[in-house]
Order: C-alpha cells, then structure tokens, then sequence
C-alpha cells in the first residue's frame, strides 16, 4: 500500500486480518445473547461468512481492488448465514459494486464504498431495525464521510473510524430496549467492530494471533470454526462402508491439461452425478470448488485431476460424523431417493423446510417436504445450503420453510442468487411455524398463489413456546433468572422461570393460556427423559382437559421442550 492507496494484495490481507480477529472474539460474540440460553451463534455465523469470501480468492496476486473485492463479497454472499452474516455479505457485496472497475483506491473510493455498502445492507432487510449492525455500519460510514478527504491517510482515518466505531456499539442498548434489558450491545454490530478493528491493528503493525489465510468454507451448516472430534470407534474393522465419503475440494485449473475456455462446469456435475449426491460445484476464475457425498472418493479425484490440481482437498468418513436418523446426510437412506430422482421428470412443485432434531427432521419429511436441511439454531444454514437443497429437490417451483427469524434473510439471499426455479420463502419464524404450514401442504389446486396463502394462512394463530436452561443471571420481562435455571419465552417474551425444568414448561403452558386452544404439539428435546415426559402429559391432561395433545421426540438440542398450540 502506498500512503492512503489501497490495491487488491491491500484488501486481502486487510480482510483477512479481520476475519482472524472476529475469529479470535468469536464466542465473545455469541455470548452477547438476549435471551441468556445457549443458542448465541453470531460470532460463528459471521466468522463463517467472512472466512467464506476469503476463500473465494481466485489468485492472491490479483492487484486489481475492484476484481479481488467483487471474488470476496460473491464468497460471502454464497457462505453467509444468519441474519448478521447476511447483513454482512451485502454490506461487502455493496462496497464491491462501487470498486469494482478500480484498480486500486483511495480513502475518498473507500468511504463512497462503504456508503454504498451501507445502503445495500439496509435494502436487504425487509424492516430495518436500529440498534444493530445495521446502526454501527451506517453511524461508522457517516463519520467516515465527515472526515475522509484527499489529504488524509488511511491509518489516521482508521484510528478516529475504530473509536466511533465502538462508541456507536455502546449506543446500541438506547436504540434497543431488549439489549438494554438485557445488559449487552448488539452482537452483530459486536462482530463488525472486530473485523475493524483487526484490519486497525495490522496498519498499526500488530500481529494477530491466528491469523491465516482460509480456504473456502465449506463446514456444514452451524460447524464451528474449531477442528472436529471425530470418534473412530463409529467405524472399526467389522464395519462395512454405508454411507460414503464426503469428499470436497479446490480445483486449480491449468492450462497444461486443458483449454480454459473449454472447461464447462456442467459436464463436471453431470459426472459426478453419476457416483454421488449431495453435490456442489461452482467455478470461480481458474478456481473450481466442489463438494459431492460419495462411496467412491477416489474416482472424483482422479476425474477432477484430468483438468487441473488440488489446492485443498478433505475426505471424510461420514459414519463418523453422522448416525442413522439422520435425515439430510445419510446416505444409505437417500441412496435410493437419490437415484429416482434422476430418472424423474422435473417436479411442478417442492417444499424445502429447515429443522434441528432427528425426530422434528423425520416429522416434518413425513408430512410432505421434499427436503429437510438440518439447522436451527446455533446450526444457521448458509445461503449455499439452500441452493444445494434448491439442486436436490429438481421442482420449477419451490417454497422454503426457514422456521427461524435468525434464518430467512439466509433464505432469501439464496432465492435473489438461484435462477433455476420460482423460490417463493414463507415467513415461518419458528418450528410451529412449520408444522402448521406443512399440515396444510397440498398442490392439488395447481396455483402457485394459492399454495402460497395457503402456508402463511396455516401459520396464522400459532404460538410457539421455547424452554432452556440459562446460562448466566438476568432479568427480563421482570423476571429474575439465574445461571442454571429454566426459562419459558414464547418469541421475544419472556414468560417463565424455574430451578426445575418440567416446572418452567407448565409455568409456560399457563402463561401461553394452553387452555383456550384446541391442539397443543409437545416436542421433546434430546434432554427430556421418558419419565419426564409421562410426568408433563400427565400434568397437561389434567390442567386442560379439553385440549388435545399430540407427542413428538424430536430430539433436538437447546430447546428442552417446544409447546406449539393452534
């Protein structure tokens, strides 16, 4: 970098810097958490998001700003997850439109950029909310423009930038009364300050401790960052080889094996078709990236091999990661699925659906949905998830159920990017959300509009009550919690508290009024024992004799109970 120039060297190494500082905060910022339960996952949401553009380098030599810019935010956009994540990728998407035919820049293109990337982010939300990182991004682009000019260098310009930065961060909890309540700031606004001030502290020449270069992430959807533990004792030497490989890889390709322009990505899909599922392949530049479950990894990477060389490869054994129930990842129980679906017609119609739980996953599969992507909370799947489930299901109309407030921008970032079908997100908040969307799931009209109304009209009326433990002391709602109590919460309300958990559910079932319903919908989390569960059905057959109760063990995480009443 020259003086107050920027090239696309600058950026990378700015960017990745900042990446490595988020990552290095990362639990911090989940644990800026509302609700003190253990579902924060912002910091990991936004440190996959990032790390995903890094990896979208296609030549860390690239010199041009407007090329490398545009490589970083296309990764970002396909990586994002969560609602942070995806405000992320289009503040980065916005500022790459305003370089993108620069070489390089200086601070007056930076701060046009970042206004830009501002105004794109708040365009991405529906109903913009101050108080966020939506506040912090556009308080910090305000100043910028008040004090950027063509004297100024970059480093005397970021000192003042960090500091509003974090003032405007501290200004959160008075723009929004549930983080005052609470006793945080906003953590989306939390992770934009760490990526800032990473990139501070490498202009001021500091090291970062972590800090490295990242291939494209390409985790499962809410993996943390961390290194895997893997139990080798799922597969041993009496075992047989069930459920594949899943085998993903950066592909460089040279010109010493092919023509570049030759090289057509769809003749790769189709092969690999032919040997797997679950299949991802996407070219960015000489730069391949594929993702394929397969019980013949070998075959992939001789086949790949024809066209260029490997700049990260990973197999591994699924047995290890996954057990039977799974649903989305199991190979065994989709091997056959898989290979109708290939002989089959396009469909008119299909229903993607989000759920965490091998019971819930099963439930929602039996009631209609033609894929099941398994995330949740603290398991926010990426924009790229949905377009892989978007691939599997083949219907020139798709509905997709995100049954999480945290999940939908997600959603829809992967319906403006997919332009193979009509992708129509329904507004399901929640997993009672769509439960009730998918009990009414029917095409027999034919009419894309009414299939439509018919899933939002489902959902209307539907409460649906959480329970976890905390896991620090609070006080919300005007209640008082403690670390290792069980709260009750119905959306952002907080409704009930106990030291015993099956306490805190009925406390919850009477705060929801459960009597005044016909249907109550008990989830059972992976925590809730089977004499538990006789105890709750008995205590709500004899507190609300008229309602009827249907039983689910969905075996979900967080959520000890899920109480969905109609």
């Amino acid at each position: 970098m020259a003086g107050s120039v920027l090239d696309g060297r600058d950026l990378i190494k700015f960017i990745t810097a900042g990446a490595a500082n988020l990552r290095e905060h990362a639990q911090v910022v989940n644990d800026l958490n509302v609700f003190p339960i253990p579902d924060g996952d912002t910091g990991v949401n936004m440190s996959m998001t990032i790390d995903g553009g890094i990896g979208a380098f296609d030549d860390c030599n690239e010199n041009s700003i407007g090329e490398t810019s545009s490589k970083i935010a296309s990764g970002m956009l396909m990586n994002a997850r969560g609602n942070s994540g995806v405000i992320l990728s289009q503040l980065f998407a916005g500022i790459a439109d305003s370089l993108k035919d620069k070489k390089t820049a200086s601070v007056i293109d930076l701060a046009n950029a970042l206004k830009m990337g501002v105004d794109r982010a708040y365009k991405a939300v529906v109903n913009p909310t101050e108080g966020t990182i939506l506040t912090v991004a556009r308080e910090t682009s305000e100043f910028v423009s008040s004090r950027v000019n063509d004297e100024g260098s970059t480093e005397s310009l970021m000192t003042d930038t960090l500091r509003e930065m974090k003032d405007s961060l501290d200004r959160t909890p008075q723009l929004l009364s549930v983080l005052k309540e609470a006793g945080v700031v906003d953590s989306g606004g939390a992770g934009l300050y760490y990526i800032v001030e990473g990139i501070y502290r490498t202009l001021s020449g500091e090291d970062l401790p972590g800090e490295r270069e990242v291939p494209f992430s390409t985790a499962p959807a809410g993996a943390a960052p961390a290194q895997k533990k893997l139990d080798f004792s799922k597969f041993t030497e009496f075992d047989v080889m069930k459920y594949g490989y899943c085998t993903e890889c950066l592909l460089r390709l040279q010109t010493s094996k092919i023509e570049l322009s030759s090289f057509k990505i769809d003749n790769l899909i189709d092969f690999l078709k032919t040997i797997g599922d679950s299949i991802v392949a996407f070219q960015n530049g000489t730069i391949v990236k594929i993702h394929v479950h397969t019980l013949t990894p070998g075959i992939v990477l001789d086949y790949c091999q024809k066209y260029g060389e490997f700049l990260t490869l990973k197999i591994e054994n699924m047995t290890l990661e996954h057990n039977e129930s799974t649903v989305i990842n199991n190979f065994k129980a989709h091997e056959e699925i898989v290979k109708a679906e290939k002989k089959a017609e396009r469909k008119r119609y299909a229903t993607v659906a989000v759920a965490s739980g091998d019971g819930i996953r099963k439930t929602f599969q039996d009631l209609g949905a033609d894929c099941v992507i398994d995330g949740g909370q603290t398991k926010n799947p990426s924009a790229e998830d949905f377009i892989r489930a978007f691939d599997e299901v083949n219907a020139e109309t798709i509905f997709v159920l995100p049954n999480n407030s945290n999940i939908i921008l997600a959603a829809r970032q992967a319906a403006a990017l997919y332009t193979k079908a009509d992708i129509r997100v329904i507004d399901s908040r929640t997993i009672g959300d769509g439960y009730a969307a998918l009990t009414m799931l029917s095409y027999d009209s034919n009419d894309t509009e009414e299939i439509t109304r018919n899933f939002t009209e489902a959902m209307e009326g539907v409460q649906t009550g959480e329970v976890s433990i905390a896991v620090r002391d609070a006080r919300l709602g005007g209640i008082e919690i403690h670390t290792g109590d069980y709260i009750g919460f119905c959306g952002k309300d907080m409704l009930a508290c106990d030291s015993r958990r099956i306490e805190a559910a009925k406390k919850l079932a009477d705060s929801l009024h459960a009597g005044d319903h016909e249907f109550m919908i008990i989830i059972y989390g992976a925590a809730t024992g089977g004499a538990e569960r006789q105890d709750f059905h008995a205590a709500m057959k004899e507190r609300y004799p008229k309602l009827e109760l249907y039983e689910i063990d969905g075996r979900q995480d967080v959520y000890d109970y899920l109480l969905i009443l109609q």
